[in-house]
């Protein structure tokens, strides 16, 4: 499809050679091999490389401190103020590396609500990245094209970095920035994908809850009688795999929002971890891995076989597709208001149960909290894990204070009469390298439960230490490891670990009572025993 020249004069840019516009598939494919940005696999997909950044670059994320969004975004650690005047000046930089040259436009939609939905612009250099583009977002008809004006526009200019970091104040010659009040962001010095996808998502959580819509860091499925299930979750606790299921319809992997007329999916496509992938126990997202898919940083031998086992470049191996490449998905990216919200988190300390519902408050507590744990590193002496905590399972895409997107789920939890369920997906028996992480088999069976229903007609135990209601037997999963101290063979070992880990909950949501009682729900968490 052709670009008007004028489009292209309000972008700033100069020079411009040829201007690919939402190519398709089989031309943005074309491009990557002739630019030899990757190489094609034996499972059809095209894999790339992104160089020495292979995951997100949270502490060189920036935004322009300016009205009137300064009064609305939650200054500190995660919403770095910068200066219009330096904003300027890395905008001017990155025109500069795009101008003179090819470039790859590709407009994509963020939210299958058309009343919720952003239209945004992505202008890059780099074949790939279009394509990345083109399966994370929701992509327009042609006829939806000719009307396209972009809400937001994205400058990824990957290629040129801030040498003058250190004078400008700023952590690093890379910098992802954003201008709320202009509408654009840019991105510079790091190839990884996921940081378009997550700026989007960032601007999202700062748009919609001012309209009083909630936004997730969530999966999402429906069941075949309409029940909506949500997914909450950081990296690596299972979004992806557990609401993949051949027995529900897939709304998204990822990232979604909630209005009055219920759950919508911001993005078009998803983005699973893959290492380790065993199409045995997660069919459906190997099968997804086919021409049109995007890999990112796997082991490829010559013959173009990945190794999906090999993590020497990264544990944070990732595929994106089309969410078209799940057979059983949602054409529509939407479903009613949810039945279940399920907060999975992979305890390394092995001391949390594999499942336990949740009161209100509870919920409250534990989104406030989005824990999970990291295992330990390969650093010598490190060999504990190590304790995250991310309001709402994704502070690090959250502009405002997170108890705004808390207030806004407790309003429709109570409206909306949701079940919410705490879910471990993590160890069991041990800490990591003592116990065993739990099977996606057992998972699987206490989430079957609690979409089934049957969870709710199961006795329950307390876990007095974490405040918790376990039940005592449920179908397809062992009893003795529904309470975890019962998997622990030293006992005195697991009430020290459990109470390490209640005094890290305690210690981390004193932040949310020290100057307002409206968030204490610490009563509705860890006691100190």
């Amino acid at each position: 499809m052709s670009f008007k020249v004028n489009k292209i004069d309000k972008l700033g840019l100069n020079n411009i050679g040829k201007v690919f516009y939402n190519l398709s598939y089989e031309e943005l494919f074309s491009h990557e091999v002739t630019n030899k940005e990757g190489v094609e696999t034996t499972l059809g997909a095209y894999s790339v490389d992104t160089g020495i950044f292979t995951g997100r670059s949270p502490k060189d994320k920036y935004f322009v401190k300016q009205d009137p969004s300064k009064k609305y975004i939650a200054w500190g650690s995660m919403n770095i103020p910068i200066s219009k005047e330096l904003f300027d000046t890395l905008l001017n930089k990155a025109q500069k590396q795009l101008s003179g040259k090819n470039i790859y436009i590709q407009d994509a939609y963020c939210g299958a609500s058309k009343e919720s939905r952003k239209s945004v612009r992505f202008v890059t250099e780099v074949a790939w990245q279009a394509h990345f583009v083109k399966n994370m977002f929701i992509r327009p008809n042609e006829n939806e094209l000719k009307e396209f004006s972009p809400d937001f526009v994205v400058y990824n200019a990957c290629k040129c970095s801030n040498k003058d970091y250190k004078s400008d104040g700023l952590n690093s010659d890379v910098f992802i920035i954003f201008n709320i009040e202009e509408n654009i962001a840019v991105i510079g010095g790091t190839w990884y994908g996921g940081e378009m996808k997550k700026g989007i998502f960032s601007m999202m959580n700062y748009w919609l809850p001012l309209e009083g819509k909630l936004s997730m860091h969530c999966s999402a499925n429906v069941g075949k009688n309409g029940d909506t299930a949500l997914f909450f979750g950081l990296s690596g606790t299972g979004k992806t795999t557990l609401s993949t299921d051949p027995d529900r319809k897939l709304i998204g992997d990822d990232e979604h929002g909630w209005d009055d007329n219920g759950i919508f999916n911001f993005e078009g496509g998803c983005y699973a971890k893959c290492v380790n992938l065993d199409p045995k126990s997660e069919p459906e997202i190997y099968a997804a891995i086919k021409r049109d898919a995007l890999l990112e940083n796997v082991v490829i031998d010559e013959s173009g076989v990945i190794d999906f086992a090999d993590a020497s470049k990264t544990e944070n191996t990732r595929v994106s597709y089309p969410i078209e490449h799940i057979e059983n998905h949602e054409p529509s990216l939407s479903a009613g208001h949810p039945k279940n919200i399920i907060f999975l988190t992979a305890d390394a300390f092995g001391v949390l149960p594999p499942v336990s519902k949740l009161s209100k408050e509870q919920a409250m507590y534990y989104f406030l909290s989005g824990y999970t744990a990291k295992v330990a590193g390969t650093e010598r002496g490190v060999t504990e894990p190590v304790a995250t905590f991310s309001a709402c399972f994704g502070e690090a895409f959250l502009p405002l204070h997170p108890t705004e997107y808390a207030k806004l789920l407790g309003q429709k939890i109570d409206k909306h009469k949701v079940n919410v369920f705490l879910v471990n997906t993590g160890w069991s028996g041990g800490v990591y390298g003592v116990g065993k992480r739990m099977s996606i088999k057992a998972t699987r069976s206490c989430i079957n439960a609690i979409l089934d229903g049957s969870i709710n007609s199961s006795e329950f135990e307390a876990i007095s230490l974490f405040n918790l209601q376990v039940p005592k037997s449920l179908s397809g999963v062992e009893s003795n490891i529904l309470n975890p101290r019962n998997t622990w063979e030293n006992k005195e070992e697991y009430d020290k670990t459990a109470e390490k880990l209640a005094k890290m909950f305690i210690d981390n949501f004193e932040k949310y009572i020290k100057n307002s009682a409206e968030f204490d729900y610490s009563k509705f968490g860890p006691n100190k025993g």
